[in-house]
């Protein structure tokens, strides 16, 4: 690979992972300067000559405005500095839950954000486990969708366990689980869950047997961590032997943390799309640096992207 052609650069909030992106590629990280005035305003400017150039701009957008606008930014400065192509690598997507409109009046903030690139100037979209996989036609760009599962399914086989039932904590998530439990050759359940308002769910419900399982639950992110600690403390009042969690991102806002250390949880498994740091033993994660990695070399020498995928 001619690392020549191409750069990779940092927003503020993804640091962690673009170093660990750029070692695997064997390449420098690129220099940038983000400056941030006293009113909260910040500006841009990349340190070295990107003319003709593919530049990769790495930048989850969590916490959600500020991340966005210095990627929006980011792309701007980019495209005013001749960059060849402007690819975008957000592996939290931030804005995925409101992708349609599920009330009256409401707005349908990933198209919303998705129109906001593109009008920055983006070429590529490159993220992972978007809320759900239609949001890839909200984009005027190519979108390269990765999978948490590259990572997720050779920790759950190195995991040995007996009596393996995958679980979905609602029934929204159930093509994600299933796709887990074919690979897996393992049974599937589901959860049934009802709620009042966001990040509060009143009844659950399971639809089928979990008795004397090794339970792994199935989603593509945690934010209050209500669903999933009232899902695993289900599945142990009927029957389980254990259960475990696996999500792409670690949102984990508010009372997580908590709840999942005080819940029936053996431990929950995370990608470092979101870096974590609040203390919870119970929690892990799963470096994406790799896969990142791959892909950006796989777009640099035009090959196939999803060939890499195991499901």
């Amino acid at each position: 690979m001619n690392d020549n052609n191409f750069l990779v650069f940092s927003g503020t909030a993804t640091q962690y992972l673009t170093e660990k992106i750029c070692i695997s590629l064997g390449v420098p990280q690129g220099k940038i300067n983000i400056t941030r005035f006293a009113d909260g305003e910040f500006s841009v400017s990349y340190e070295e000559s990107i003319r003709g150039r593919d530049v990769f701009l790495v930048q989850s957008t969590f916490p959600n405005s500020d991340n966005l606008m210095e990627l929006l930014l980011m792309i701007d400065a980019a495209k005013r500095a001749s960059a060849r192509t402007i690819n975008a690598v957000i592996p939290y997507f931030g804005w995925a839950r409101q992708d349609r409109k599920d009330k009256p009046r409401v707005a349908i903030g990933a198209k919303l954000v998705a129109d906001m690139l593109s009008v920055a100037g983006v070429n590529r979209v490159i993220t992972m486990d978007l809320h759900a996989d239609q949001e890839q036609g909200f984009f005027d760009v190519p979108v390269d969708h990765l999978y948490a599962s590259s990572v997720m399914l050779p920790y759950i086989q190195s995991l040995n366990l007996e009596n393996l039932i995958i679980a979905t904590p609602d029934v929204g998530g159930s093509k994600r689980a299933s796709a887990y439990s074919k690979f897996l050759g393992c049974p599937l359940v589901l959860c049934n869950k009802v709620r009042r308002r966001p990040n509060e769910v009143a009844s659950m419900q399971i639809i089928g047997d979990v008795t004397d399982a090794n339970v792994i639950l199935v989603d593509d992110m945690v934010d209050t961590a209500g669903t999933i600690t009232k899902a695993a403390d289900l599945m142990m009042e009927n029957g389980a032997r254990s259960v475990r969690a696996i999500a792409s991102h670690c949102v984990m806002s508010g009372p997580a943390s908590e709840r999942v250390q005080n819940s029936k949880l053996e431990e929950i498994v995370f990608t470092d799309s979101i870096p974590y740091s609040n203390r919870c033993a119970k929690v892990k994660q799963l470096s994406i640096a790799d896969l990142i990695a791959e892909t950006i070399r796989r777009v640099e020498e035009n090959e196939s992207i999803s060939s890499q995928y195991l499901i």
